[in-house]
């Protein structure tokens, strides 16, 4: 009965193919819009915590302060010194990588390409906790920070704009007015999780930075110390050990307000996480709307059908068909529309996530539990809308739909 059921609902759907296309086109409209919103959602995600996990391993950044932005409530906060980037990594238990980091924004100068780069002056172990690799050269040493070498290290987009595809190590540029050697080429990294380019760096050792273009008077002084924990070592005790010393160290009393702060990048990513989630629910529970609108749709055309085949309903309940068998054929036949266009939503979601992820650059993550639920929600829509008008169906009288022109 059932199979019967469905190949004459096929029938009718072919009979106006038209009106069929537009009946389900919502439940099209609503199927790829969910999909399309909840897998593109889990890709950026998946963006993030990528991005963020690769700013370092178990990354925990400090900072003069009270917040995470640039130089966000620094102003009239003490400095961080040497000093206390050594304490830090003395007395400090769990710590893998420590490095101190002092930054300045200079003109960038190579034959007559110029332009402002910001300049990281640092220790050999930025790179480790940063995940840094080579794609020609050498990193600078200890010997370099110790010496205050002339070096420095590149990242792809100031090689793009000073060198074009040549290869930089070896070649001179200028740093406001010294002269450093290129001895690296940092492997590109792209966008982090705060919509910084990774790659527009150039790192050099904080000695060198300090003296030749700060002057000797700011030779103690780091803007961050970045820490990178040992595997498996709780990172709270970290965070909490380190707040103690420095809390000691800058004299806070126990009644005021911690002016540094300890960032935990994992808590970040997490947090970014979260209200990436809860957006794509909001966007998928918004593009769900679409798939009632289409269950509307259905239920109406139905309504209509149901009105044109009176007499053929009739023939049917006066030759013996059951009220049962009527309402079977009218829900079966809204439910096909529904799945139909399901299925059709379904593929063109495919289309769309695989050529806006390559647009948007997240990673397509197909997920067949919301593809599935997409799907079954899609059916459930038409068994639901198409009900009152099969019941309608049912229930009529043979004699007078009959006499129905």
């Amino acid at each position: 009965m059932l199979w019967n059921a469905f190949l004459i609902a096929l029938r009718e759907i072919r009979r106006n193919l038209t009106r069929a296309i537009l009946t389900v086109l919502g439940v099209v409209i609503g199927v790829s819009a969910v999909v399309t919103m909840v897998t593109l959602g889990r890709g950026a995600t998946e963006a993030v915590k990528s991005q963020i996990s690769g700013l370092g391993s178990n990354l925990l950044v400090i900072r003069p302060g009270m917040g995470f932005g640039a130089r966000q409530n620094a102003a009239g906060v003490p400095q961080f010194t040497k000093a206390d980037a050594a304490a830090i990594s003395q007395q400090v238990a769990g710590i893998h990588s420590l490095a101190e980091v002092r930054t300045k924004w200079v003109s960038t100068i190579y034959r007559q390409k110029a332009r402002n780069t910001n300049l990281t002056g640092t220790v050999p172990e930025y790179f480790e906790i940063g995940k840094w690799q080579l794609a020609e050269g050498r990193f600078f040493t200890e010997g370099d920070v110790r010496s205050g070498a002339a070096v420095c290290v590149i990242g792809e987009t100031v090689r793009a704009a000073l060198f074009g595809k040549g290869n930089p190590v070896g070649e001179k540029i200028r740093l406001q007015n010294a002269s450093f050697e290129v001895i690296g080429l940092l492997s590109p990294k792209g966008q982090s999780g705060f919509g910084q380019d990774q790659d527009d760096a150039i790192v050099l050792p904080v000695t060198a930075l300090q003296q030749r273009l700060m002057g000797r008077i700011s030779n103690h002084i780091i803007d961050q110390i970045l820490i990178s924990g040992e595997d498996g070592y709780p990172t709270g005790e970290i965070i909490a050990d380190t707040t103690a010393l420095m809390r000691e160290r800058r004299g806070i009393g126990p009644n005021e307000e911690n002016n540094f702060n300890v960032v935990d990048t994992r808590q970040i990513a997490d947090a970014v996480s979260s209200s990436t989630k809860v957006m794509t629910t909001l966007l998928g529970a918004v593009a769900g709307v679409s798939l009632l609108v289409g269950g509307i749709g259905i239920m109406n055309i139905m309504l209509v059908s149901v009105t044109e085949r009176t007499r053929e309903i009739g023939i049917r309940l006066a030759i013996g068909a059951r009220a049962h068998e009527v309402l079977l054929q009218f829900l079966v036949e809204a439910t096909t529309l529904a799945c139909v266009g399901g299925i059709t939503g379904l593929l063109l979601a495919l289309g769309l996530c695989s050529g806006l992820s390559q647009l948007i650059q997240v990673p397509f993550l197909f997920d067949p539990k919301i593809n599935a639920i997409a799907f079954g929600f899609s059916a459930a829509i038409g068994i639901l809308f198409g009900f009152m008008p099969a019941r309608r169906a049912a229930r009529l009288d043979p004699i007078e739909a009959l006499r129905h022109e």
